[in-house]
């Protein structure tokens, strides 16, 4: 790699293929239209089909190509498909970003509450992560994986489940990171902090209704965050950019917070 590449091509994914999970909205869309921005042509999986065709509409005259995909990433024969969809090479850009956070006291957790948080937040990641690795071993590739900053630190009640899945994604970035770098794969995760998203704003709503006391955690999360404001889903997707890009090429099996500095205060 030449140490005078110019900023546009080191930032540019022309030529790229990017498969983007949970990109019907929030920090998935978001990603998705830089990567369009860049050049690349992408594949969007959301389980919200009319978003997602809303998403497709809305990017298409931006990037070479927009195929959507409207599945459960939890269905595995559904899973099997999209990979079967995108040949035997498969994308060059891996975005693991799909994900549920729903709140449910630990003491109140059921075996199909873990079991759902899990199979959608870790296990379908697992997977996705599998059928990338096996199909770009001679290739190499990029796979960013969306965890959260309550992997490294919880924040909000209620949310041990969650937690435990964004840990799980850390753990597998690394390991991966470290077994298949020979393989030419570089892989990172990015941590996510307190950003405003349609996703962040409906579950927030939905517990305000039974529980006021969350209006106090979102008072002292803000009051924690020394650059004194919530985040948008353009700042996490500038950091997807960068590391799906060359601009990233020597960042590997990083956990890189976007959380306005929550974690360091």
């Amino acid at each position: 790699m030449s140490d005078h590449e110019s900023l546009p091509d080191l930032l540019s994914l022309t030529g790229k293929i990017a498969l983007i999970t949970g990109s019907a909205g929030g920090i998935g869309k978001a990603i998705a239209r830089r990567y369009a921005e860049a050049g690349a042509a992408l594949e969007l999986v959301d389980i919200d089909g009319e978003c997602l065709e809303a998403t497709r509409a809305e990017l298409s005259s931006i990037g070479p190509a927009v195929h959507i995909h409207p599945i459960d990433l939890t269905d595995k024969e559904a899973r099997t498909a999209l990979w079967e969809s995108l040949g035997p090479q498969g994308p060059d850009i891996l975005v693991n970003n799909a994900g549920i956070y729903p709140f449910r006291e630990f003491v109140d957790v059921d075996e199909d509450f873990y079991r759902r948080v899990m199979e959608t937040n870790l296990d379908s990641v697992v997977w996705m992560c599998h059928q990338m690795i096996r199909r770009r071993l001679k290739t190499g590739g990029v796979i960013i994986n969306v965890s959260s900053i309550e992997a490294v630190l919880p924040f909000k009640e209620d949310l041990a489940t969650y937690s435990v899945s964004k840990s799980g994604m850390i753990a597998l970035t690394r390991a991966l990171a470290k077994e298949y770098a020979r393989h030419g794969m570089r892989v990172n995760a990015i941590l996510p902090g307190g950003i405003i998203t349609p996703g962040t704003k409906s579950a927030a709503k939905g517990v305000l209704e039974f529980k006021f006391d969350l209006l106090k955690t979102g008072y002292d999360f803000k009051q924690r965050l020394p650059i004194g404001r919530f985040g948008q889903p353009d700042e996490v997707a500038r950091v997807a950019l960068m590391l799906a890009s060359d601009f990233g090429s020597y960042v590997h099996g990083a956990a890189i917070p976007v959380d306005g500095g929550f974690l360091a205060a």
